[in-house]
């Protein structure tokens, strides 16, 4: 079986992997929905973040049931209850919320996969639909069930689609909708951050070194906020993987160092980030810092 993770983050998408190769899975990972809506073609079953930096997870799940029957199982922070029932509403086959054990996600993906076995998970002309025209190059239309027979009943309504019943109105989503705060940003001031010429907005969620916008992902600016909370500090690495991940992480915790490497390279200098073998990291950026 091919799954296709769409993952934002580099540490979680790896340990994903990691976890499903070890279980005999094929995976192929992209971080953006529109990626995901390239490569869904190649795909027997996706696991969805909710919480991507390009588009609603929503939406994805959306586009990606107008086109296609392909099991999708949404990933998430988001507990709540209309969080759960907005993923399936817009198609996802089941929920699984963030941490969750990987026994679990397997038995999940499995459980799903029977489900979804008896039914074509792929059609064969796009031009069948006006939202399958609207992305070209796909195939995935739905296949179109057979008419049912005189005194027969009617072919059950195939998962994650809406034909058993009107899709009732729902709430207009947002342009970006990421996934709840982070510890990180919760814990984090409003005040933005300073640390020698490395400016953090929380407010906004941006990074600025010398006045120039950088780009960093999320657990990147949780992390960096973090560090910049106590500059010079020596911060465990355990107190860190519990604030930008969370206590029940299963991944290795390699994907810190992952995350703290491309941070260095971001910030445009690998000294103000400090490894402290054998405990933690702290920034340590001189007030006239030159890079």
């Amino acid at each position: 079986m091919n799954i296709l993770i769409v993952e934002d983050d580099d540490g979680m998408a790896e340990a994903l992997g990691d976890a499903l190769g070890a279980h005999g899975f094929r995976t192929h990972r992209v971080g953006t929905g529109e990626e995901a809506l390239t490569h869904l073609p190649h795909a027997d079953l996706v696991l969805l973040d909710l919480g991507l930096p390009d588009l609603d997870g929503h939406e994805v799940c959306r586009r990606i049931r107008e086109v296609a029957y392909v099991p999708v199982i949404a990933l998430t922070g988001r507990t709540g209850e209309l969080d759960r029932v907005m993923a399936l509403h817009m198609g996802a086959d089941d929920f699984v919320a963030k941490p969750f054990s990987r026994h679990e996600l397997v038995a999940r993906i499995r459980a799903v996969f029977r489900r979804a076995g008896g039914y074509a998970l792929h059609g064969a002309s796009p031009a069948a639909s006006p939202a399958a025209a609207s992305l070209s190059g796909f195939s995935h239309v739905p296949a179109q069930p057979p008419a049912p027979t005189t005194g027969a009943a009617a072919p059950e309504a195939l998962p994650g689609t809406a034909a058993s019943a009107p899709t009732p109105a729902s709430p207009p989503l947002r342009a970006s909708c990421p996934e709840d705060a982070p510890r990180a940003e919760q814990r984090s001031a409003q005040a933005a951050l300073a640390a020698g010429p490395i400016q953090l907005d929380p407010r906004t969620r941006k990074v600025y070194v010398r006045g120039k916008e950088i780009r960093i992902t999320r657990k990147e600016f949780d992390l960096l906020t973090v560090l910049m909370e106590d500059p010079g500090t020596v911060v465990q690495r355990q107190e860190i993987m519990s604030r930008v991940w969370d206590e029940n992480w299963y991944g290795s915790t390699r994907t810190l160092d992952v995350h703290v490497g491309s941070l260095r390279s971001k910030l445009g200098n690998t000294k103000w980030i400090e490894t402290v073998r054998g405990v933690g990291y702290r920034l340590s950026v001189p007030a006239a810092a030159h890079v």
